[in-house]
């Protein structure tokens, strides 16, 4: 495994203050999602993002990220990769991750590749609908897994993913379109022997990598870390900016 299966720490983190300026709206008529819209002036004209997020799913911090990538340029569109069953942030009482993974919370909604890849390629498609020509992909942790398993033939041009899990070095090893990762100095589920093993890997996929490791920090920095802490406050907003950077870079040339 490429990287670890998500832990308690993938619900730990802040929420970040702010007004959401996107919609809430429906893919495929059934799937939650919100949509954050670029506006006409900054707008990258065909260019979109696919916002596949951490186990919290659609929430306040994953709006107002997906609404920076809108005013970067991208529309953004975030789906609900959990259809309902998402975990919530500094949740208590759930240490059985590989159950609620399994069977969901319920025990009947699962939350393994043969439910979440179709959610994905909804999304994919519902941006094609907008006119988005050009489809990047932001994954964090969880999501991380499911930008790296469409990053082939699917309809993801280019990716970028922060703090990953989840991920098989098969998944990594069939990418086919560039990709960039944020990783936290100090992470159990993408440590730094998974980093490594990570990059051995993309060398051989021909793909153009980057890979940078931010000091200070801890798993779910890029989404959940604390503004009032300044190496943490650095290191989202410099993988914020690594992951529009990418995609002003790699997009243009598809």
């Amino acid at each position: 495994m490429a990287s670890n299966p998500p832990g308690k720490c993938c619900t730990v983190g802040t929420l970040f203050e702010g007004e959401p300026r996107g919609q809430t709206t429906k893919v495929d008529g059934k799937i939650d999602a919100y949509l954050a819209e670029a506006p006409e002036a900054a707008a990258r004209k065909g260019c979109g993002v696919l916002f596949l997020p951490d186990v919290i799913g659609i929430w306040q911090n994953s709006k107002l990220m997906a609404d920076s990538f809108a005013a970067a340029g991208y529309t953004t569109l975030i789906v609900d990769l959990f259809n309902g069953d998402p975990l919530s942030l500094n949740q208590v009482g759930i240490t059985d991750f590989p159950k609620w993974l399994a069977q969901g919370s319920d025990g009947k909604n699962p939350h393994t590749p043969e439910y979440i890849d179709p959610i994905v390629v909804a999304g994919i498609k519902a941006l094609r609908d907008l006119g988005v020509e050009k489809i990047a992909a932001v994954g964090y942790c969880f999501g991380a897994k499911y930008v790296i398993r469409h990053s082939k033939e699917d309809g993801i041009d280019v990716g970028f993913v922060a703090h990953p899990s989840l991920v098989e070095e098969d998944e990594l090893a069939a990418i086919n379109s560039p990709l960039s990762i944020a990783a936290a100095e100090t992470d159990i589920i993408f440590p730094a022997e998974k980093r490594h093993k990570s990059e051995e890997i993309l060398v051989k996929t021909g793909q153009p990598y980057q890979i940078n490791l931010y000091s200070g920090v801890v798993h779910g920095f890029a989404v959940r870390a604390n503004p009032e802490v300044r190496v943490e406050k650095f290191a989202r907003e410099q993988a914020f900016r690594q992951a529009v950077t990418w995609f002003d870079e790699f997009l243009a040339g598809v």
